[in-house]
């Protein structure tokens, strides 16, 4: 019997993408999650809780490499320091984490805790790497096509991002568990920095329906993060190549197939 690489998250947005590349590469996979799924050929899933800490210990089992891809609004701290407690018990050779580019600077509950999740890893005793990526296309499609919908679409200023394909973030994730432990990795981003109105135009290019903009100024630490460009990549970052106006092409044909796309769960 292979040993499997366990997954947490791994029927979200990110995870089933590194699940179906890592069963190409010929690997089993443990899926863990709240409410597992039957299982398939080389996919077993488990039931399990990362923040609330429940089938860890039966889901490392066996188990060598873990891919931590679980995450929500709150609780990826909590969630990676049980894992890590529990990987450690169990003797785990090999645990990696998805987090986000500007972990560190970003005054954001959400960053915060990731930050702490890194913070995890790295104290656990347990051999780690950490990849911190930019936003997913599929996190910012939804709030760009509600602000090129609005009759007067207000335009953030100094607000950038530099979101990345799903599929290359998903790529990369499944090299590093099929590789040797390397810590902190370069972050991964997309190959262009976008404001809002370089976003917005590139919808109302392939969408149509383009309307006036209404500048307004994102107050507090907040703003004056993203202002500073607290959420961006340092150099030496690893950049995609497939950029918005691609993305925005798959949404597109995908409009013109019919699909229904859904909202992208957590990672």
């Amino acid at each position: 019997m292979k040993t499997p690489i366990l997954v947490t998250g791994g029927t979200g947005n990110i995870g089933s993408h590194v699940v179906r590349r890592l069963r190409a590469a010929g690997k089993d996979v443990r899926i863990l999650s709240r409410h597992p799924r039957a299982n398939e050929p080389g996919i077993e899933h488990v039931p399990g809780d990362t923040v609330a800490g429940t089938g860890l210990a039966a889901a490392l089992d066996g188990v060598d490499t873990v891919l931590h891809l679980a995450g929500g609004a709150k609780g990826d701290d909590i969630a990676a320091g049980h894992l890590a407690d529990a990987a450690r018990t169990a003797g785990t050779g090999h645990l990696i984490l998805i987090s986000v580019v500007g972990a560190e600077a970003m005054p954001i509950g959400y960053f915060r805790a990731k930050a702490a999740a890194e913070e995890a890893l790295a104290g656990s005793g347990v051999r780690w790497t950490v990849l911190r990526a930019a936003q997913l296309y599929d996190f910012v499609w939804p709030v760009v096509r509600m602000l090129a919908r609005m009759p007067l679409a207000p335009v953030p200023g100094g607000l950038c991002f530099e979101p990345v394909h799903v599929e290359e973030v998903a790529a990369r994730l499944a090299e590093l568990a099929l590789g040797e432990p390397a810590g902190r990795v370069a972050d991964l981003v997309g190959p262009e920095v976008l404001d809002v109105q370089k976003l917005l135009e590139g919808y109302w290019e392939v969408f149509g329906h383009r309307h006036p903009r209404l500048p307004i100024r994102i107050p507090g630490a907040i703003g004056r993060a993203y202002r500073n460009g607290e959420n961006l990549a340092a150099p030496g970052a690893q950049r995609g190549q497939l950029g918005w106006t691609q993305f925005l092409a798959e949404q597109d044909a995908a409009a013109r197939r019919g699909t229904v796309r859904e909202q992208p769960r957590s990672a």
